[in-house]
């Protein structure tokens, strides 16, 4: 199969991708069209099916394998597929493994690196915290070891929710290096926190969509909630550290409109904002300068929402 990440303008591509998405729709002059969000391992493709009727086109529904014929256009620099033919993949035509994005990373490795911080922390309350959920606790383990950090914008993928927490929780060690002010217990013990909300705010893969408890709650409150739970079962927690470490789960966004109940009012809380928002922009940029093309002739790649500027690829 030729993989999502490889699709270029003009080519004709064949072969059975994942349906995650299907949703009817009509354009401006009232025709009918159907927008299909297709996946494999290597990502995600907006597509278009603009004659729906068509005798090509078969039933099929979201969440099935579907063996595609379209071609490749690119619209306002994002790349789509336009879809001539389609029909429902058998059982035996694809290899589930082929259409999970995962991280190019090792989970195991990273994990080990998760609990070699936990053993860094002298404070003995907050490594009593955190041993609960990330060495005692085998379902939350799992979970987070495959769960993603984000349905699309950044780290949308298996072991993405790992891999981000990991590279938010490097950054703000090197941030207590560089800035011995900060409390380097708890700035850490926030780090790993910070999005373990995401655990339910977000299905697991294949699905990778926001559930009805993230949709009502988010991750920040629901990763507040299971912090708070879990600090009333250790005896003699102190209320001032434990609050302390949930304001910086609750502010970790930054700003009241970006989704934080509260703004950060701790040194550590600005670090962990900060070092969330390093990497999620980072990873946004990868990912973009990964499948994005940019217009002939130029290296510009478009208007991008999450980072709400026009982006350009690096001159080499």
């Amino acid at each position: 199969m030729k993989y999502i990440e490889t699709f270029r303008e003009g080519e004709k591509v064949t072969g059975v991708y994942f349906c995650k998405q299907k949703t009817s729709a009509v354009t401006k002059n009232g025709k009918p069209y159907e927008s299909v969000i297709l996946q494999d391992k290597t990502g995600t493709i907006d597509s278009k099916i603009w004659d729906p009727n068509s005798l090509g086109i078969d039933d099929f529904d979201a969440l099935d394998y579907v063996d595609i014929v379209g071609d490749i256009t690119v619209f306002n620099g994002i790349t789509q597929l336009s879809i001539k033919r389609a029909r429902k993949a058998e059982e035996g035509e694809y290899d589930e493994k082929e259409y999970l994005p995962a991280s190019d990373k090792d989970v195991e490795s990273m994990y080990s690196e998760i609990i070699g911080f936990i053993n860094s922390v002298e404070n003995t309350y907050l490594k009593t915290l955190l041993e609960m959920f990330f060495v005692e606790d085998e379902n939350f383990i799992q979970l987070f070891k495959k769960h993603s950090a984000a349905k699309s914008v950044h780290h949308g993928f298996i072991g993405g929710l790992l891999e981000h927490t990991l590279s938010v929780t490097k950054l703000c060690d090197a941030y207590t290096k560089l800035y011995p002010i900060l409390n380097r217990d708890l700035l850490i013990t926030a780090a790993m926190f910070h999005d373990i909300g995401k655990t339910e705010e977000l299905s697991t893969f294949p699905i990778n969509d926001y559930t009805d408890e993230g949709q009502l709650l988010g991750h920040i409150v629901i990763g507040y909630q299971r912090v708070t739970e879990a600090i009333g079962k250790i005896p003699d927690f102190p209320v001032k550290m434990g609050n302390e470490l949930k304001h910086c789960i609750l502010s970790h966004h930054g700003e009241l409109e970006y989704g934080s109940p509260k703004k950060p009012a701790l040194i550590e809380a600005i670090a962990l904002n900060f070092a969330d928002n390093t990497d999620a922009k980072i990873e946004t940029m990868k990912e973009l300068l990964t499948s994005a093309q940019p217009a002939e002739g130029t290296q510009w790649l478009g208007y991008n929402r999450f980072l709400e500027t026009n982006i350009r690829r690096t001159s080499k």
